[in-house]
Order: structure tokens, then sequence, then C-alpha cells
């Protein structure tokens, strides 16, 4: 009798039935198994490779310094190709348990330099230089499922699921696609110490959103990529991929973002409308240079998903408003009404690099003058 797998036509899975029985086994008390976690030389995949230490670390800095071969992660040329982990975070390993852990970490070249796509250095730079105003952030990571043929996941593979109208926040199996990773993936954030915040199904079908925060400072960054390697972990398991490409399907389908809710502590006081509005007016000032830091190549991804329309503003134009999706930032009609609380920028892409995205946005509201 045929397998499932076979019959799908996908033949890259294993029985996780048997895994269980060796998971199973005793783990030496003296024996911890650390998953170091870094960004590629993509500025959006994330690689991770296991170390064994004799203890169990309770911060970053008790774990060591790490290396690994950079010319596989187009971080380096094969002649000179050692790149360095330094961990920065840690968190509880969702997949092993018991004392093993996750180790996020910054990527150093050769030479001790950040490599390109070390965006926490300066990001925690920033946020070091901003701290008296408490910044906290909030990030909505949409994503897609995607079928072993990289086709969206449930969707008919000869034609397309009805016009978008009944999947968002939907319920029922002609409505959505994929919880189960949902649900398996909001545990293990809640298991590893991530501060997820919620989660719910989007506009277009086999499209999820989770979100993240509130974060003070760097750790808005360190939080939301750890959730994404979870992400990509738990669909793993079932066999299906994420796509955090912001336009993955083109036509009449809404696109993928990372809108990010921030807020300093002047804006959560009462009269912090104000400051709000000071903010947004700072960020007019600056859109193109936040265009070019909301997606890995400069805006070149945001251009197919920023187009004005799919509550979406256009790439070009800079707009705000309250309660308004396709304005490039929204105050929330709740904000509005109180006269304090915080803004949504709608532009970041889902791929976007959250150290990034975080750094700009206090740059420009708070450090430039």
């Amino acid at each position: 009798m045929a397998t499932a797998s076979a019959l799908r036509g996908f033949s890259a899975s294993t029985d996780k039935n048997v895994l269980k029985e060796y998971m199973k086994l005793d783990q030496p008390e003296d024996r911890v198994m650390c998953e170091y976690i870094w960004v590629d030389g993509t500025g959006e995949g994330l690689r991770s490779k296991c170390k064994t230490l004799e203890y169990e670390p309770k911060s970053p800095e008790e774990c060591p310094t790490w290396n690994y071969d950079g010319s596989s992660t187009y971080q380096s040329e094969g002649s000179n190709s050692d790149m360095y982990l330094h961990p920065c975070a840690i968190f509880k390993d969702p997949f092993r348990r018991g004392k093993n852990k996750l180790v996020l970490c910054e990527v150093y070249k050769y030479n001790k330099e950040p490599a390109e796509t070390n965006k926490r250095v300066t990001c925690k730079a920033v946020m070091e230089k901003a701290k008296g105003l408490h910044p906290w952030f909030g990030i909505e990571q949409e994503y897609t499922l995607l079928d072993f043929d990289g086709y969206p996941f449930g969707w008919p593979k000869n034609g397309y699921p009805g016009p978008q109208g009944p999947y968002y926040c939907g319920v029922g199996a002609n409505r959505v696609y994929g919880r189960d990773i949902v649900e398996a993936h909001y545990r293990a954030c809640l298991y590893a110490g991530v501060k997820i915040a919620g989660c719910n199904a989007e506009v277009m079908p086999g499209q999820w959103e989770f979100q993240v925060g509130p974060c003070e400072g760097i750790e808005m960054g360190d939080h939301l990529w750890i959730g994404r390697y979870l992400l990509h972990r738990v669909a793993e398991d079932f066999g299906v991929n994420v796509s955090l490409d912001p336009k993955p399907m083109e036509g009449d389908w809404n696109g993928a973002g990372a809108h990010c809710n921030y807020s300093t502590l002047p804006m959560r006081e009462s009269g912090g409308l104000k400051h709000i509005e000071k903010a947004i007016e700072k960020l007019s000032k600056t859109h193109s240079r936040h265009i070019a830091a909301y997606d890995p190549n400069q805006g070149e991804d945001n251009k197919r998903r920023l187009t004005g329309l799919h509550e979406t503003s256009s790439i070009e134009d800079f707009s705000a408003g309250v309660a308004n999706r396709g304005a490039s930032i929204r105050i929330p009609r709740q904000v509005a009404e109180d006269g304090y609380g915080y803004l949504e920028d709608r532009r970041p892409s889902s791929n976007c690099d959250p150290y990034t995205v975080t750094e700009v946005i206090v740059q420009s509201t708070v450090i430039d003058e």
C-alpha cells in the first residue's frame, strides 16, 4: 500500500514515531545540547547547528563563541571561510526540551568586524541611546504556508480558491489551512520564552500571522528571529514550507507584511497623542530611508506589495490616518480616542530584518533632530 508521502509525490519525509523512540533515551545530566542560530548572507535566511556543553547555560554569556563555514551561507569565500558566532540571547528548546537551549547569535567576520547581515550591532547602539525613553515594539509577522511544490498550502492544484473575504480569522476546513502548524508554533513559542502575543488567519487563504511583543529595545529583534526559527522548524515537522515573501501570489491576493507597532514612554502617558503626531511628522520626512530599510533588498521586495491596493499604501507616497489600513502609518481608533498609546508602521515587509526596522524607527523619531 502506498504511503501518504508517496501519494503526494514527496519522499523526503520520515516517521516521527520512530524518532520518538530515540528521544525517550536518557540524556546525561552533564550534557546539554545548544542549538546555535544565526542569520545568513541573504539577510532573511536562518541557519543553525548544535553544540554540546557540559553545563546548563543560564545566559548567552555562558555560551562559548563558535564558528562555521561562511562560504556555504553566502558570507565569505572558501579561501577565508571562518565566521564567528557570538551568543546574544538564549531560549528554552521546545524540540529537545529538558535543559537544552536555543542560542541566538551575532555573526562576526575573520577580522572580528560584524558581518554585513549582522544588523543587531547598530540596532543595539541606537537602543542604548534611546533607553531613557523606553521604546516598545510589537511586530505582526505575516507568512504564507506552502506545500512541497511551492504552491500555497491547501489551494487546489489546478486552480485557485474562492476570492478573498471568508478567510481572515476564518473557521472551518473550507476557510483555513494549516491550523495544526499554527497551534504547534504558538505552544513552542510559549515554551521557549518568546513573547508571542497572539495569532490569526490572514486575508489570503494559507496565510497566517503571529504577533510578538511588547518588547523593549533590542529584545524585539531577538524574539522575532527566534519566533521565525520556531515557525520554520515546526512547519518542517509537518512537511510544509514557510514563505516570508511579501507578495507570494500575484493577482488579487493580499501580500504579507510585518507591521510594526511602536511607542515611547511619553506616547504611552496621558497626552501622548501629541508625541505620536510629532513622531509621524518626523517619519514623513524620512520615507525613502525607511522603504530602503524595510526589506533585505532596499525596497525591491516591497515594490510588489506596496501598491496602494490590498490594504497597503503606495511605496512612492507617505500617508497617515486614524484607523486607515491603506496608510503608511495608522493611528488605532482607540489611541485617538484615549489620547495616548502607539502608532503602527504598516510599511515593513514580511521578510524584513526586525533589527533594522526598529533601529530606523527610533533613529528617525528620537535620535535625529
